[in-house]
């Protein structure tokens, strides 16, 4: 690319990204999807495969056991108190999941003792199943 065409390019890039997008970036917080705060998680030690996010990790369940702190059944999320889940190297934390069938939701109120099963589907986690 000749200079000319560089500086085109760099002027016009100027005009188009507003400023302070970089510095907003670095001000974002520790939060999952949901809004959870993962404080607990050090994210900086955790490389994709450490996270789960392997290529074919959208297929691979992950077990997981916890309790169930709230069940918002409008939004159709799970808010777990969970112990460490070994497969994804997650520390014990409290998470909003999303539940794939309602119905699961029906058999839990907070307080109960679950075993989950939940699945990466994007850059979320997804409970499938729960008893």
């Amino acid at each position: 690319m000749n200079r000319n065409a560089t500086v085109i390019l760099c002027a016009a890039l100027s005009v188009v990204v507003p400023s302070g997008v970089f510095a907003q970036a670095s001000d974002v917080k520790k939060k999952d999807s949901n809004g959870m705060d993962m404080k607990g998680m050090d994210m900086k030690s955790m490389d994709a495969k450490d996270m789960g996010m392997t290529k074919n990790s959208a297929a691979t369940p992950h077990k997981g056991v916890g309790e169930v702190k709230d069940v918002n059944t409008a939004d159709g999320v799970v808010t777990l108190v969970h112990e460490p889940i070994k497969s994804l190297n997650w520390p014990a934390m409290t998470m909003g999941f999303k539940v794939k069938d309602k119905s699961l939701m029906d058999k839990i109120k907070p307080g109960d003792k679950v075993e989950f099963t939940l699945v990466q589907v994007g850059k979320e986690y997804l409970i499938t199943g729960m008893k």
